[in-house]
């Protein structure tokens, strides 16, 4: 049920609709009426049809012959307006006009359309009346007898007359007829629409761009409408099914009529479509067409617009782009390209949906498309790049050749001028058929300059050369270049660009290495060329190609930051095309070689294992030969076929040939298949031998009507001949059908062949030439040349799409070198701040790939790169550190140098810092040769005063650190000191880095200055340096390494390099010192900072230790040349390093090495470095007490003790290191490895004081003498002997308790210490003196001095030999006694009696009664002789005869010594001799002393 509103609803618009009609009727008549010609038409019935009033009336009425009707209406003035008078009474009858056919509402409008007889304002009338139905809705999908409506206006339309008048006039009409179209095919009843009708607008709209005699503006609107057109009916492709399409398209192709669903384009003055009207531009003559629309009568039942209509469209948009065809102009063909533009752009991929469209865009689309782009005009140019941009988005998974062609091309054009980018091999196509430079002759492809415009086809097929190099293709330019940029920026657009390039060509052995060549052109392309115009021009081009080159590196990070796809199943492995790249260039390079000498090509082959390797057991070698040589593409054609044809390859060639497929091909398909695999040689024996072999196997597929493999062999011939003498140039009587037929008279086995199968071979011939490779230029070289490329397109497959990551780490190996390179100059060179931006997200994200595909190599040249964009590395450091103020900021002082302001103004270098420091911080295990550029920066800002606090301090084994100097003097070094360590070497040095010295003025800061260095040290901060250095001491072994490394290689440029190469330069004088180096902080600053990493790093010290030993014994080993505080930090570097190594059971070694090292160096150094010597080897021996396992090792370490001794506080710690060792407690380690030589450093302590005492008695007798209460070396030699007195407790334990040999015992041990104590019983400090011969005595008269055995005599002897006789030797010589005047007297005293004690303990004993010491006591009757006439006013005088006479009544009760009797005949020669000796010798000292303390028996009786 209607409700009331609904019908007032209905009302209001049917009222609407009949107000539009009857005013819209008014509009057309009143315009009719203006004319002259309509104005003087009366209205008669005659004019109307009488048949159907005279029926109803009874009457019968004859038709006129002349009458003629067109859809059933009239056509002249009168009858045309009565058309409206009949509209307006049917319309006036009716309440709703929906209730009325569409037909009959617009037949009278139509018929004004068609009338040759109206004129343009009547036309336009009526098209404007038929735009406001379709406004208004009276047209509508609704409307009654729509399609036979539509149809009409379809005809009507396509067919509409009219008289010209003026020219606006008339394009107003065109415009209309534009517009209503529009209305129709973009409205809601264009589905309606069939697919005739649809074509017959397009061809309307289309023909109106193209009419070059209309006006810009018109032909403009055209240009808007027919996209508007065109993408309404390409965005049916969505909706339509594929399959369903196609199947309906191949059932119609023999029902449609010819010329039914045909559009034809024409840029004639009057353009013409077939079945429709001209538009005459001038004068009033009618026009010729008058062909009757088409019937409505069957449209309604034809079925909506689809496929047909927009294949037929694309057909004649791509047929207008045809270069060759002279009938259309570069503005059509821009016509044309903007068209196809907004078609793609509409349809996206599901254009390749369709393999109908699929194909008409993959041939001929592309082909004509491609050499478009070669275009010199700037116009068609960018619209054919634009379109071409399109297709790949739309389509590039079907065009993986058609992409490759036209990327090759592009680098080609926009390869740089003395690039490298054409010396490549040639690809079988790509590149190759948009080259410019023609041939001089068929098959002769040279450089040339190349020709203007589009004409120089001829050059386009030259990369079927097989000369190793490409044509050069002239560069382009200005404009053009930027063109081609962009759109080749626009075509990688996405982030899987570069990998399918990788995958699709460079994977590929028959493609070009794109991904390569691309990434090689871009990185070239950042640079400014020569002769490519000024820096301006080239910016623009420049700005891109970092762009493109960023995009890329971006994608990468992205990709490996997770946003990666799983390479799709479908696709080849990953490792499969990895594989096949890594082959790639030794088949490129195996090719080449065959190009160059086939022979030397085969065997390369064979040693890569190319050919001839995995062989199935029913495969010869000559036909894996031959598979290899069919398949690659990289062959020069010519070279093969002289290669196969030679007698000695036979069974190749017959190889070769067999692996074509003969089946059912006609002879000449066969030929052509052949000969377009390779060049036939010139030579009639090896064509004759191809042929011979061809003919054997084709005639083995069994071909129709052939009788014989003669029969072939001959037709193969013919078909050469045939192809040679229907297409060669020269030859002007061609060869006719007869002629070849009287030709091959009874080859057939003696029989002829039909005449219909030599008509096929003659015609196939005629019709298509057998091109061979490298025969033809121009266009039959181009369409031979783009018909490989097909054919190779058949079996390439699908291009491959995927954003995967798995090519990303060989892709990255290939091009990070000159990516990072050309980023680098770009944020170096370029102003704008968007690029120096993306520069920078670049270089990071250049590390992080480093990073994450473990290449040390990369991330060492992106700090390569950005440490050279600093402006903080220095090509020299000064020797001397210049002067510069310090000012007070804020309680901070600040050094204001030039380094501080210069850097602070460059803002650039700044970023480049930041960015640098930020990228190293976290990453530093990445790092390798870069460590080199850190260290250099590092180094260059402390000689600034730039770096953190913590960076510049140096450590030592006194505790505390101390600040490194900027700057020191340089003393004369003294050969002894008697005040040392590191505070009294840094004496020597400036602490604070200025000096207020009349030739080191402190120039003045500026306020500028200040602000400059505050922005310095902003930077500095943000860089964080202080964190990365706290990363470098947790780094990985290898990078750790790689730091040493890089710090020991500047430290060396500093130091050792420097010294040798002033050394060579300057030529000391004989009487001069050796020259030394100047204080240099930058290498004490290097040094401290190797030590300290490498002592937080001890579980590497194994790697370390010989990096720095090396650089820490160059400098020992030179020690006066270099500065007092860096040999000092070497030793405490060394000696750090050292404490480590104890630590390291299998480099305890290299601690002894180091010992050696440090114990010879020469005294005034060690004597400087005392403290440091010592502090460092008493921590290292008290920590590692089981280190010094050897007697060896033990005097190492005494003798840098002893090297040492001349510095106080060095020997100080030294004494007190021994006195721990030899005193019980927790510290005590003596042993027999260490024995002898604590004895012998305890004998220096005790000598030195000697020296000391001496040398205070020689500077003032008068002066009190030195003693243990007033002087500490005395106190230290007194403990000295002490010591030596525990050494000896010690040495008696192990006497009794060790299963050693006496005689070791007595050799190693007891002897050394009786012998220290002897030589210290002469030392010029008196209670060292009397302390030495006390331990001696008691230890001489003690028990168990000398063993019971055998070598009991020789302990003795060794005794008086070696200790006593010594000692009183020492004590008669008389600078002996001036030590001590007053003290060696009692010191002598004591000797003597020391002398007779140990005589009569050692050599009266019972053991020993009989043994023969007749030389012993005659040397000691010498000594006391010598001893008692010294001084006879000495109390010795004395002293001597009363210790000689207890001797000698000792030895005559013992019955040693017993006066001789010449009637005893008992007493042996031992006996006699002994007392005669006696006898004589004391007779010269002491006449008569020995008869009275020993009278003889005579004189007793």
């Amino acid at each position: 049920m209607t409700t009331p509103s609904d019908s007032r609803h209905g009302t209001s618009n049917s009222i609407t609709c009949k107000h539009v009609l009857n005013s819209e009727i008014l509009s057309v008549t009143s315009a009719m009426r203006k004319n002259s010609r309509w104005a003087s038409s009366t209205l008669i019935m005659s004019s109307r049809d009488p048949r159907p009033l005279g029926s109803n009336m009874g009457l019968r009425i004859s038709s006129p012959s002349h009458h003629t009707r067109l859809s059933g209406r009239g056509s002249k003035e009168a009858e045309l307006m009565s058309n409206f008078v009949e509209l307006k009474r049917t319309v006036k009858e009716v309440e709703d006009t929906t209730d009325v056919d569409l037909p009959v509402l617009l037949g009278p409008f139509f018929s004004i359309l068609r009338s040759p007889l109206s004129t343009g304002p009547i036309t336009s009338a009526a098209l404007s009346a038929l735009h406001s139905f379709f406004v208004c809705g009276l047209i509508s999908s609704h409307s009654r007898a729509l399609y036979a409506a539509l149809a009409e206006l379809s005809g009507t339309i396509s067919h509409c007359k009219f008289e010209a008048s003026d020219s606006s006039g008339d394009e107003v009409v065109l415009l209309k007829i534009m517009t209503v179209i529009q209305d129709c095919l973009c409205g809601s009843v264009g589905r309606g629409l069939g697919d005739i009708e649809v074509c017959e607008m397009l061809e309307t709209v289309l023909t109106t761009c193209c009419q070059m005699r209309l006006s810009e503006i018109l032909r403009r609107s055209a240009e808007n409408t027919m996209h508007a057109l065109v993408r309404t009916v390409f965005s049916k492709l969505h909706s339509l099914d594929a399959q369903s399409e196609e199947e309906k398209l191949l059932a119609a192709e023999e029902d449609v009529f010819d010329g039914e669903l045909k559009m034809t384009v024409s840029t004639a003055e009057s353009l013409t479509f077939e079945g429709s009207p001209e538009i005459i531009g001038d004068g009033e003559s009618e026009l010729v067409d008058d062909v009757a629309p088409h019937s409505t009568s069957p449209v309604a039942s034809r079925p909506e617009y689809g496929l047909p209509s927009i294949l037929e469209l694309l057909r004649v948009l791509i047929n207008v782009l045809d270069p060759n065809d002279q009938q259309h102009t570069d503005s059509t063909r821009l016509t044309a390209l903007g068209i196809l533009h907004a078609a793609f752009e509409e349809s996206g991929p599901s254009i390749a949906d369709f393999p109908s469209l699929k194909a008409l865009v993959v041939d001929p689309g592309c082909k004509f498309l491609f050499q478009l782009a070669r275009s010199d005009n700037t116009a068609v140019l960018y619209s054919a790049l634009r379109t071409i941009s399109i297709i790949f988005h739309a389509m590039r998974k079907h065009l993986k050749l058609q992409q490759e062609l036209f990327l090759a091309f592009t680098i080609d054009r926009l390869a740089l001028p003395g690039s490298n980018q054409n010396n490549r091999s040639p690809s079988t196509i790509g590149g190759s058929l948009m080259k410019r430079s023609p041939s001089l002759r068929p098959g002769t492809p040279t450089v040339s300059t190349p020709l203007q415009g589009l004409s120089d086809t001829s050059s386009l097929e030259e990369n079927l050369s097989a000369s190793s190099s490409r044509a050069v293709v002239p560069p382009a330019r200005g404009e053009t270049r930027d063109l081609i940029l962009e759109t080749l920026s626009d075509i990688s657009g996405h982030p899987s660009f570069m990998v399918d390039l990788y995958a699709n060509y460079d994977c590929d052995v028959n493609c070009e290495n794109l991904f390569e060549r691309l990434v090689d052109f871009l990185t070239k392309g950042v640079y400014p060329a020569q002769n490519m115009g000024s820096v301006e021009v080239q910016r623009n081009a420049q700005y891109l190609c970092l762009e493109l080159l960023l995009t890329f590196v971006n994608d990468m990070a992205m990709r490996a930051d997770g946003a990666a796809e799983q390479w799709r199943q479908e696709f080849p492995l990953p490792e499969y095309l990895l594989q096949t790249k890594s082959q790639k260039q030794l088949i490129l390079t195996g090719a080449a070689r065959f190009n160059t000498k086939p022979k030397s090509g085969v065997t390369f082959l064979e040693e890569n294992k190319l050919i001839y390797v995995d062989m199935p057991p029913e495969t010869s070698r000559p036909q894996s030969l031959a598979s290899f040589l069919k398949g690659c593409t990289r062959l020069d054609k010519r070279l093969l076929g002289d290669y196969i044809s030679k007698p000695d390859n036979i069974e190749v060639l017959k190889a070769f040939i067999g692996l074509f497929d003969f089946k059912d091909k006609p002879i000449a398909e066969a030929m052509r298949e052949l000969l377009e695999a390779f060049r036939l040689p010139g030579e009639a024996q090896q064509i004759a031998r191809i042929t011979e072999t061809f003919a054997s196997i084709y005639f083995a597929s069994e071909p129709a009507e052939i009788k014989s493999e003669d029969a072939v062999y001959v037709l193969a011939y013919s078909v050469i001949m045939l192809n040679t003498d229907l297409h060669n140039p020269q030859i002007r009587k061609r060869m006719t059908i007869e002629d070849y037929q009287k030709n091959l008279r009874g080859v057939n086995n003696g029989a002829d062949f039909s005449s219909e199968f030599l008509q096929n071979i003659y015609d196939s011939i005629r019709k298509r030439e057998i091109v061979m490779p490298e025969e033809h230029t121009g266009q039959l070289g181009f369409e031979y040349a783009w018909k490989e490329l097909l054919a190779r397109s058949r079996n390439a497959g699908e291009f491959m799409i995927s954003n995967s990551s798995a090519f990303d780490v060989e892709m990255f190996k290939a091009i990070w070198k000159p990516t990072i390179s050309a980023i680098a100059y770009a944020f170096i060179t370029f102003e704008d701040d968007y690029i120096i931006q993306r520069a920078i997200a670049g270089f990071r994200q250049c590390a992080t790939l480093a990073g994450h595909f473990q290449l040390p190599d990369v991330f060492d040249f992106v700090v390569v790169s950005l440490s050279q964009a600093t402006s903080l590395l220095s090509d020299s450091l000064p020797a001397q550190f210049p002067s510069y103020p310090v000012i007070d900021v804020e309680g901070q002082s600040i050094t204001v140098s030039k380094l501080s302001v210069e850097f602070g103004t460059n803002f650039r270098g700044q970023l480049a810092a930041v960015v640098l420091f930020n990228i190293v911080n976290g990453n530093g295990n990445a790092l390798r040769e870069g460590w080199v550029q850190i260290f250099e920066m590092f180094q260059n800002l402390f000689m600034h005063s730039l770096l953190p606090t913590r960076m510049l301090q140096m450590e030592d084994f006194l505790g505390g650190v101390t600040m490194i100097p900027l700057r020191g003097s340089q003393p004369t070094r003294p050969h002894l000191r008697n005040e040392g360590g590191l505070l009294s070497a840094l004496s020597s040095y400036l602490m604070t880095p200025y000096s207020n010295s009349p030739d080191m003025q402190v120039p003045d800061a500026t306020d500028a200055d200040v602000e400059n260095t505050l922005c310095t040290i902003d930077c500095i901060t943000s860089c964080r340096l202080d964190e990365l250095y706290s990363q470098i001491i947790r780094l990985d072994s290898d990078a750790m390494i790689a730091a040493i490394r890089a710090l020991e290689a500047l430290a060396h440029e500093r130091t050792v390099a420097k010294l040798r190469l002033q050394s060579e330069d300057l030529v000391p004088a004989l009487d001069e010192d050796a020259y030394q180096l100047p204080y240099d902080p930058a290498s004490v600053f290097l040094l401290e900072t190797m030590a300290s990493i490498a002592c937080q790093a001890p579980q590497y010290v194994e790697d370390l230790w010989p990096i720095m030993f090396e650089h820490l014994s160059a400098l020992l080993s030179n020690s006066t040349q270099y500065s007092a505080l860096l040999i000092e930090r070497a030793v405490v570097c060394l000696l750090r390093l050292c404490h480590i190594l104890a630590q390291k059971p299998s480099l305890r070694d290299q601690v002894y090495v180091s010992f050696d090292l440090l114990a010879n160096l020469p005294p005034a150094i060690a004597n400087s470095v005392g403290e440091q010597v010592v502090a460092g080897v008493i921590l290292i021996v008290r920590n590692n007490k089981d280190i010094i396992n050897s007697q060896t090792e033990w005097n190492l370490v005494f003798a840098m003790l002893r090297s040492t001794m001349s510095h106080p506080e060095a020997a100080r710690m030294s004494f007190d290191l021994i006195s721990n060792l030899v005193t019980d407690g927790p510290d005590m380690l003596v042993s027999l490895d260490n024995f002898s030589g604590l004895v012998s450093l305890l004998d220096n302590f005790a000598m030195a004081a000697s020296a000391l005492t001496e040398s205070h008695q020689h500077r003032n007798r008068r002066v009190e003498p030195l003693t243990s209460s007033n002087s500490l070396l005395v106190d230290r030699g007194k403990k000295a002997i002490e010591l030596l007195s525990t050494l000896h407790k010690w040495m008696v334990a192990l006497q009794h308790s060790s299963e050693l040999q006496q005689t070791y015992i007595w050799k190693q041990l007891t002897l050394p210490l009786l012998t220290s104590f002897g030589r210290q019983s002469v030392n010029a400090a008196r209670e060292i003196r009397h302390a030495a011969i006390g331990q001696l005595q008691r230890i001489l008269l003690g028990p168990s001095l000398v063993s019971s055995n055998a070598a009991e005599q020789s302990q003795v002897e060794d005794i008086f030999n070696r200790v006593i006789f010594p000692l009183l030797d020492d004590l008669l010589r008389p600078q002996v006694y001036q030590r001590d005047p007053q003290g060696m007297a009692e010191t002598r005293l004591r000797g003597s009696a020391l002398l007779c004690k140990v005589f009569m303990h050692l050599e009266l004993r019972e053991t020993v009664i009989q043994a023969d010491f007749r030389l012993l006591w005659i040397q000691i009757l010498d000594l006391l002789d010598r001893l008692m006439n010294a001084d006879k006013g000495d109390q010795l005088y004395e002293a001597i005869p009363e210790s000689l006479k207890n001797v000698l009544l000792v030895m005559n009760a013992a019955g040693i010594l017993v006066p001789h009797q010449e009637t005893d005949d008992t007493q042996d020669e031992l006996h006699r001799t002994l007392w005669t000796a006696t006898h004589e010798r004391m007779e010269r000292f002491l006449p008569g002393f020995l008869t009275d303390v020993i009278p003889s028996p005579a004189l007793a009786v």
